[in-house]
């Protein structure tokens, strides 16, 4: 039916443009109880007092609830109490929870709470966490409730230690002829996705928890609240309709357990809980922070002998989903390079700062800007060309990862092939770098990218598909719709395969857990390819079904029988056919009589083969497979006052298969227009004492719509063999090289070493400055 690979419209889109779509802030019924946080003004400290008799004997409040009583919470090390309990350990941390009749009732209350602190020692970045003085932040770590892939370090700030462990980097140092070491940092910054956070929460009379939520884990919601608070897994029902962005940041579980505590609080009514922007960026977890050092040594040719790799992950007061991070950025310590010998050790620190949640790319980006940063200073050390340099060292099949997987075609795709598409498409061989005045540089900055998901082994996808009378076709999938554009492939699969017009696949975009069948998370660029494959055998299923029927009704085999524009066909003789509308409920014969039933097809998936890792050497399967890609910007520079102008952004991605064009290049450009915002833009700024002091928008400086450069995106085609069609992940991957392409551009055009992100003017000429100082 051709409808593979068509730039079809989204399912989601009439609804979304004509503001008809609904999200959680919008789901209002009556009689609704509304919650107001108290935040802690401190990033470290005692609680010594709560006085809540004032708030109390305000207008219209239900009840207050504060720390205690409460279980400790983390989805891989359980370190967090859902409200703060004898201490706070981050500016923004939940002291208290006021229910009221309004939000502005609540609010009122929530101001006359009377809080008494004793300040603390703030630890304010990883390097100050691993000191041997540091104040210690987690006192309980090694009695801590935990997963077994996690491995803390007790009596320390390490919440995580990942390894890896390829080769003898001794080795590698004396193969080596030239090397060269480099230090980079970032702080913390946050999502600034449109939708801030929103939850809702009831407890019937008969003990179902019925939460809806603006989230990516709607399955993982009702697991955890079940494990939490012993509640029976099958009384959690979890709602999640449309989501406004999340960005890895929805996946993980805070205002949930608030909206439970707040509805258990007052009985069980329905409350309500949202964040204002400010609460979204300070209070809910944010995109962790960096800082590295990666050492290379290479021959005086460019081959890389060995890398050795210290990165210190910022995952502040908690552990939640930085432990994680740190592991997966581990995986992939390194560019997507044939390197031998391979020596990194990955730690996660508790700090004083808002705890890390996912953020688009699960730690890629921020390993692959300061490898590949390193890449021009090796490249410039040798003399050589950035591009040739990581060209003659392009991961391809047969080499093996970091984690020790042997690659091949299906699992790695073709980065030589998109290093040469880049270059072609930056017109690399006109320089990279031209002096048109004093005050105008051009300079080109390029960098290659990969990704493995690194997901839980057994992270499962299911998928129902439901005949209509009419013999149109339902959809029903556990991912969430959160601006990917999946559940439109979804449909275009079911549309192909079972060979029935796209506007007759009709796709349930909100999820609800007790009637959806379960989808791991909606993260990691997994959706296409886990639900996508469920998908499929759903649509096996219900094919199988449909042959039968229909070689019973025209008693013919059903190994026999084809489809096609919505009917079964005999293949020996195609007028001998039956429509899907005919079978789709049962076939009724002349006489009345009827046999078959609603044609209803199942599926589900789960990714063979995924092993956790060793915990000396790293080595296991963390992903089913890799994508690859080569990227670069086009960047105008004044020297005079170190302004810049982003002029062209390029990606070149290894596919595997473009299933919807506009889509997947919407989702590539999207993906790098927030890759220039983080490297260029987006960061937290902490005082001495640990607080955020830019918690707006107004202060915080996303990219604006009139900032973003030329989008230009190409796509190779190396099919994935496991994966429907071929297709391979996408939607994080336009963002991975954006710091490090820019980074190396910017370096170049001011003659510096540019390792901080963000690269705002006031950074270079810093730069610029110091080392034009005697």
């Amino acid at each position: 039916m051709n409808i593979i690979g068509q730039s079809v419209i989204r399912k989601d889109a009439w609804n979304k443009v004509t503001g008809k779509a609904m999200y959680t802030g919008d789901l209002e019924t009556g009689n609704v109880l509304y919650v107001q946080k108290l935040i802690s003004p401190y990033a470290h400290a005692l609680i010594v007092d709560i006085d809540i008799s004032k708030a109390m004997l305000m207008p219209g409040v239900h009840n207050i609830v504060t720390g205690g009583n409460l279980p400790l919470t983390g989805e891989e090390i359980r370190d967090r109490y859902p409200i703060a309990f004898q201490k706070v350990r981050y500016h923004g941390e939940v002291i208290a929870l006021v229910v009221a009749d309004t939000q502005k009732m609540a609010k009122a209350a929530a101001d006359l709470i009377k809080v008494i602190y004793e300040p603390l020692e703030v630890v304010n970045s990883p390097t100050e966490a691993l000191e041997e003085n540091a104040p210690i932040l987690h006192e309980q770590l090694g009695e801590y409730e935990k997963i077994p892939d996690v491995i803390p370090k007790p009596g320390t700030n390490i919440a995580n230690h990942s390894k890896i462990r390829k080769g003898k980097k001794e080795k590698g140092w004396r193969d080596s002829e030239v090397t060269v070491e480099q230090v980079f940092s970032f702080n913390p910054s946050d999502h600034a996705a449109m939708e801030t956070r929103c939850s809702l929460a009831e407890i019937t009379g008969e003990g179902e928890v019925i939460i809806h939520s603006s989230s990516q884990a709607p399955f993982m919601i009702k697991r955890l609240i079940s494990e939490y608070f012993h509640v029976d897994v099958g009384k959690v029902i979890v709602h999640t309709p449309l989501v406004g962005g999340a960005y890895g940041g929805k996946a993980s579980i805070q205002l949930e357990l608030l909206a439970y505590i707040a509805s258990k609080a007052v009985g069980g009514r329905k409350v309500k809980i949202i964040n204002s922007r400010e609460e979204d960026m300070l209070t809910s977890p944010g995109h962790i922070g960096l800082e590295a050092k990666v050492k290379l040594g290479a021959t005086r040719n460019g081959l890389l002998k060995v890398a050795e790799i210290t990165y210190l992950w910022d995952g502040g007061a908690y552990s939640d989903k930085a432990t994680d991070l740190s592991r997966a950025g581990a995986v992939d310590c390194t560019g997507p390079y044939h390197i031998e010998n391979i020596y990194c050790d990955s730690l996660c620190m508790y700090t004083n700062h808002p705890y890390a949640a996912p953020f688009r790319g699960f730690a890629h980006s921020e390993v692959l800007f300061a490898f590949e940063r390193t890449m021009d200073a090796l490249a410039l050390k040798l003399g050589a060309d950035p591009l040739e340099l990581r060209q003659i060292n392009a991961i391809k099949p047969g080499d093996k990862t970091p984690t020790q997987v042997q690659l091949n075609r299906s699992t790695v795709g073709n980065l030589p092939g998109c290093i040469k598409e880049l270059k072609k498409i930056m017109n690399w061989e006109e320089g990279s770098y031209k002096r048109i005045s004093k005050s105008r540089i051009i300079a080109k900055g390029i960098c290659c990218i990969w990704k493995n998901s690194t997901i839980d082994p057994n992270a499962s996808s299911g998928a129902i598909l439901t005949f209509n009378p009419d013999g149109s076709v339902n959809v029903n999938s556990g991912v969430v719709e959160i601006g990917t554009g999946t559940k439109t492939i979804l449909a275009q699969m079911v549309s192909d395969q079972l060979k029935i017009d796209i506007n007759r696949v009709y796709v349930q975009m909100d999820v609800l857990t007790n009637s959806t069948p379960e989808h791991w998370k909606t993260v990691a660029s997994r959706g296409t390819l886990m639900a996508g494959r469920a998908v499929s055998m759903a649509c096996q299923d219900a094919i199988n079904q449909l042959k039968r029927l229909a070689s019973i009704v025209l008693k013919a085999p059903a190994e026999d029988m084809e489809i096609r524009n919505e009917t079964v066909y005999w293949r020996e003789d195609p007028a001998h056919s039956l429509s899907y509308k005919e079978l789709s409920y049962g076939y009724s014969y002349a006489n009345g009589s009827a046999i078959g039933g609603q044609i209803i097809g199942r599926g589900h998936y789960i990714i063979p083969g995924i092993t956790t890792l060793d915990k000396e050497t790293g080595a296991g399967k963390p992903g089913p497979e890799w994508t690859v890609g080569a990227q670069g910007v086009e960047i105008e520079y004044n020297p005079i006052n170190h302004r810049y102008k982003i002029l062209k952004a390029f990606s070149v991605i290894d596919a595997g298969k473009v299933l919807n064009q506009r889509m997947a290049e919407g989702q590539v450009m999207g993906a790098m227009s927030m890759g220039i915002a983080f490297a260029g833009r987006e960061t937290f700024h902490f005082d001495v004492m640990g607080r955020v002091l830019n918690p707006q928008l107004r202060t915080y400086r996303p990219l604006r719509y009139g900032e973003n450069p030329q989008y230009i995106c190409r796509f190779l085609e190396t099919p994935h063999e496991e994966a429907s069609y071929g297709a391979r992940g996408l939607g994080e991957h336009g963002l991975l090289g954006m710091p490090a392409a820019l980074g190396n551009g910017l370096s170049l055009a001011a003659s510096t070493s540019l390792n901080e992100l963000p690269l705002l003017p006031e950074l270079i000429w810093r730069k610029v400055t110091e080392e034009a100082m005697p």
